[in-house]
């Protein structure tokens, strides 16, 4: 069934629509969610609750950017709400063991795990996720303005300067690497 004819069974209340929604969109969101997050149970947990608030919102869905794009933005919303109220609470130890328990999940699996997604790892978040957003999934400026509630300049500013930020750990490590050789 075409994405736009669940969608407005889903607004009426057909459950098998949006279950249909739920089956198509669940994958995609978990793995954007590992990017962003780098802790696999955390992306469980928020993809599940923003499948919970599609739920809810589902009615204020308008058809201005793609359904997933509209999950993206709830995901990303919550991520960002979370890391807020979390954010004193949260050590730099956990972020680390949480790093490397994915690093070794993705590896024993024999998933790409690369120096350019340590490199991305050691970002903050408000830098990280737009990154995600324009170079993994393309993204514009103006959309990820929008699913972050920033201008497309400060996007821009972020991604710039994250990028920068990324080939100066590469190069490091490329240095680091020659030495020890």
């Amino acid at each position: 069934m075409e994405e736009k004819v669940l969608i407005q069974s889903a607004k009426s209340g057909d459950k098998r629509a949006f279950a249909t929604l739920f089956q198509h969109n669940y994958p995609f969101l978990v793995k954007y969610l590992i990017k962003v997050t780098l802790n696999p149970d955390l992306s469980e947990e928020l993809a599940q609750e923003t499948m919970a608030r599609c739920i809810e919102k589902i009615h204020l869905y308008q058809y201005k950017s793609k359904f997933s794009s509209w999950l993206i933005s709830i995901a990303t919303n919550l991520y960002i709400d979370q890391q807020r109220r979390k954010k004193r609470e949260k050590s730099w130890q956990q972020e680390e063991e949480n790093f490397r328990k994915l690093k070794w999940q993705m590896e024993s699996r024999n998933e790409e795990w690369n120096d350019a997604l340590s490199a991305l790892a050691k970002l903050a978040n408000d830098v990280r996720i737009p990154i995600i957003l324009k170079h993994y999934y393309g993204y514009s400026y103006d959309e990820i303005g929008e699913m972050m509630k920033l201008s497309p300049g400060t996007i821009k500013s972020r991604v710039h300067n994250g990028i920068m930020a990324v080939r100066k750990e590469l190069r490091l490590n490329d240095e680091t690497e020659r030495l020890e050789r």
